[in-house]
């Protein structure tokens, strides 16, 4: 197969070439842009010199599309949405990495993104690509709106509790911390080394666009959950999630009973380790692997869930890629069969 990246210099796109290009049923890649060309990607980013190459072209509509049998949009929000607006798609798989195909109310898009949605009624063309936990959907689709890197290590750290019907209602609180290439390749105030390093600060606190993005999946899994208190934080980290979450419990329950849960919810899930101990970015770092720790305190009848990923991997690039193997009947790990790095 022949795939296109759009967005190719963004860290999600730079992510998907590297991953691709160890991807046994990839034959070719193609690499767009609507702002940055060159004649090869080594003049942006030297490390892939030698390993991968090719221009990074305009993006054509019509070109793009004919050329490629997958398309990876590794672009903003209000990007994506603009492009495959104007784009006749019929014959071409789309994985969509940005956020404008996951909610599924076009108020709410407007509410959270702060922006209006040029093509909301494709929406319903696209299925939510948390793999674990919407395989079946996956499958059938020939068009994936992947999930944020949020809503990943917090869903597949709750989800068991959810299944089981053990979580009191309303009562999911998720503190999670994110390393700065969550924010995008575009330098900021925020993201400046002299106002990140040695800093830890919370922010978007009640305001993160992925707080309707969670709550709209939770409530697939448990429909008298109405809402979660979400605050994400940047850590001075390069790359990393961890995601702890605090949820009431309907009832007593011990840790050996709780690991069998997530066992069984997990059991074929290739990339999602159960861990007998706290797991840390480092675990995952590099790689497509979540790693979940749950634990019952019967002081508070509260159970606290720590779930890590590596951001631009399971969190972005590596699900994507993921989301492609399962619309094409291979195996999970395909092409994402190694292990993170470490130390």
């Amino acid at each position: 197969m022949k795939v296109g990246i759009m967005g190719a210099t963004g860290y999600g796109g730079l992510e998907l070439i590297k991953l691709l290009s160890m991807h046994p049923e990839i034959s070719g890649m193609n690499f767009y842009s609507t702002s940055d060309y060159t004649d090869d990607l080594s003049a942006y980013y030297p490390h892939l010199a030698t390993n991968t190459s090719g221009p990074i072209k305009k993006w054509d509509k019509n070109r793009s599309v004919s050329e490629n049998d997958i398309l990876f949009f590794a672009t903003p929000h209000g990007v994506s949405s603009e492009l495959i607006g104007d784009l006749d798609y019929s014959k071409t798989k789309l994985i969509d990495l940005s956020g404008d195909f996951r909610l599924k109310k076009e108020e709410q898009y407007k509410k959270w993104y702060k922006h209006t949605h040029p093509c909301f009624q494709k929406t319903n063309e696209f299925t939510y690509g948390l793999s674990e936990l919407n395989r079946e959907a996956i499958k059938k689709s020939t068009n994936i709106a992947n999930p944020g890197c949020y809503p990943t290590a917090t869903l597949l750290g709750v989800a068991p509790l959810l299944n089981a019907g053990i979580v009191k209602k309303n009562t999911i609180i998720v503190d999670a911390k994110s390393g700065i290439s969550g924010a995008g390749k575009n330098a900021n105030q925020i993201t400046q080394f002299m106002n990140r390093n040695e800093n830890l600060t919370a922010y978007k606190i009640t305001e993160h666009q992925h707080i309707p993005e969670i709550e709209q999946f939770i409530g697939t899994l448990d429909s008298t959950q109405n809402f979660i208190s979400f605050t994400p934080h940047l850590v001075p980290m390069t790359r990393g999630i961890l995601s702890t979450i605090y949820v009431e419990s309907t009832r007593e329950i011990s840790n050996e009973e709780l690991k069998d849960l997530y066992n069984q919810n997990y059991e074929d899930s290739y990339f999602v380790r159960v861990r007998d101990g706290v797991p840390c970015t480092k675990d995952v770092y590099g790689s497509n692997f979540c790693d979940i720790y749950a634990t019952y305190d019967d002081r508070t009848n509260r159970i606290t869930i720590v779930s890590v990923i590596d951001n631009l991997v399971k969190g972005a690039a590596g699900q994507a890629i993921q989301n492609m193997n399962i619309m094409l009947d291979l195996p999970d790990e395909t092409g994402l069969q190694f292990t993170p790095l470490f130390p």
